[in-house]
C-alpha cells in the first residue's frame, strides 16, 4: 500500500478504477456530456469514458463555459467519481468540481504515471488530503 499526500480543492472521498492521461482535457469540446467518452479522435483517451472513473490528469483547457461541461456530466449520471490533477488545479476544473460536487485534488509529491496506470484502484480521501493506491 502506498499513501500520498496531495491538495484539497474540493472535499469528499472516492474509491474506484484511474482513468489517466498525460494530456489535458477541453471538457467542453473534447468529451460527450451525455455519454462521458471521449470523443477527441488526437487525444490519447478517445473513446474512453469517464464514467464511475477516478480521472487523474494535468488540467483542463479552454473557456470557462467548460466548468458547466463537469455539471453536465453529474447531470447526465456519466461524471468521474474524483479528479486528481498532476499539475496546479486551475480555475475550470476547480469550479467545475465544486458547482458538481466532485472530489479534487492537486499538489501531489510524486511522478503520477510511473505509479498508476489505467485500470489500478484507488481511495481517494481529499478531506484528508491523502490518495492510498493498493499494490501488489
Amino acid at each position: 500500500m502506498i499513501e500520498i499526500k496531495c491538495r484539497k480543492i474540493v472535499g469528499g472521498k472516492a474509491k474506484g478504477q484511474v482513468l489517466i492521461t498525460t494530456q489535458p482535457l477541453n471538457m467542453l469540446s473534447m468529451i460527450d456530456n451525455v455519454s462521458g467518452v471521449i470523443k477527441d479522435e488526437k487525444h490519447e483517451l478517445f473513446k474512453k469514458t469517464l464514467k464511475n472513473k477516478i480521472l487523474i490528469f494535468p488540467n483542463s483547457v479552454g473557456s470557462s463555459v467548460g466548468a458547466y461541461a463537469f455539471y453536465s456530466l453529474k447531470v447526465n449520471g456519466v461524471n468521474p467519481l474524483a479528479i486528481i490533477c498532476t499539475h496546479k488545479c486551475d480555475t475550470i476544473t476547480a469550479s467545475g468540481c465544486a458547482i458538481s460536487d466532485i472530489p479534487l485534488v492537486d499538489n501531489l509529491n510524486f511522478k503520477t504515471e510511473l505509479m498508476i496506470e489505467n485500470g489500478t484502484e484507488i481511495f481517494l480521501d481529499a478531506d484528508n488530503e491523502k490518495i492510498v493506491i493498493n499494490k501488489v
